[in-house]
């Protein structure tokens, strides 16, 4: 078994197509297809199920999958400890986040890395945070940046807490509760939300406040971006929880009320396997995370 074989096959794994995945791996298709049957034939099972349209994981190929990842991780690691002897940063770091997570500048971040280790290609992907823990879980990712409620995590990953932001309603000017100084929970059962995918962290956290407090609510529109959240707020379709920092900066044609007492609060996190199997890269990386976001609590408000 070949490490490129591997490699290739997270990658049609991951982009569920293999013309998608040769593109990404820049190769020619008869050229992956053909690598992907010699392991088939190698492991004697079948690792992908084929359509016309997409190809899915088989039983055999989801029981690889987290082995593959491991295993090239852990190559890269290698590769990357000897390059850090020579005095040298080399290879790759994957990184994960979702969307608009307001406490770091992440371009500024990697513009920076690059400045400095040239010699790293930098992975960027954005998903949810549950999907982003699974894959620093499974090696898929070195580090993410993901929001959660109450900061926890699934075994074999470790969370340092960058920034802790309290829940807010916001709804549109003319809705009854944008003229109050705060709202209770017992205001919220009765309206129509506009919410997150419910694998973003800040659903999570509105969902189980609401578990928490014993109470039900209508989700109308689910959106997959910060914006749309809001204009579709703006545009009086329902209301929304979202964090102090998207309340505040993101949309003018909102309304943005504090709740009472007990607000549910947002944590973001940057994520690593907590078995310290992190490359020298992904800590050159979290140097720089680490001083951006000192010098940003450190600036005046």
């Amino acid at each position: 078994m070949e490490l490129r074989h591997l490699e290739y096959f997270v990658a049609v794994a991951e982009e569920e197509h293999f013309t998608r995945a040769a593109e990404r791996l820049r190769l020619a298709q008869s050229g992956l297809s053909a690598s992907i049957r010699s392991l088939e034939r190698e492991l004697g099972a079948p690792l992908f199920v084929r359509s016309t349209r997409r190809v899915a994981l088989t039983e055999a190929g989801r029981a690889l999958l987290a082995e593959a990842r491991r295993t090239l991780a852990s190559v890269a690691a290698a590769r990357s400890a000897v390059a850090a002897v020579q005095g040298l940063l080399r290879g790759t770091v994957s990184i994960g986040t979702e969307q608009c997570l307001a406490v770091i500048d992440l371009p500024m971040v990697l513009s920076r890395f690059r400045a400095v280790h040239p010699g790293v290609e930098v992975r960027l992907r954005q998903g949810g945070s549950s999907g982003l823990l699974e894959q620093v879980r499974t090696g898929g990712l070195d580090l993410a940046f993901v929001a959660l409620s109450g900061g926890r995590a699934p075994a074999g990953v470790g969370l340092t807490p960058l920034t802790t932001e309290p829940m807010m309603l916001v709804c549109h000017p003319g809705h009854p509760l944008a003229a109050r100084e705060a709202v209770d929970w017992s205001a919220l059962p009765d309206e129509t939300f506009v919410d997150f995918h419910p694998d973003w962290g800040a659903r999570q956290v509105t969902d189980r406040a609401f578990g928490a407090a014993g109470l039900e609510r209508h989700v109308a529109v689910e959106v997959n971006d910060v914006h749309s959240l809001l204009d579709f707020v703006a545009a009086d379709l329902g209301v929304a929880l979202v964090p102090r920092p998207f309340a505040y900066k993101k949309n003018k044609k909102v309304v943005a009320v504090p709740l009472r007492a007990t607000a549910p609060e947002w944590v973001v996190s940057v994520a690593v396997p907590s078995d310290g199997s992190a490359n020298p890269a992904t800590d050159a990386l979290l140097a720089i995370v680490r001083e951006s976001t000192s010098v940003r609590d450190a600036a005046p408000a």
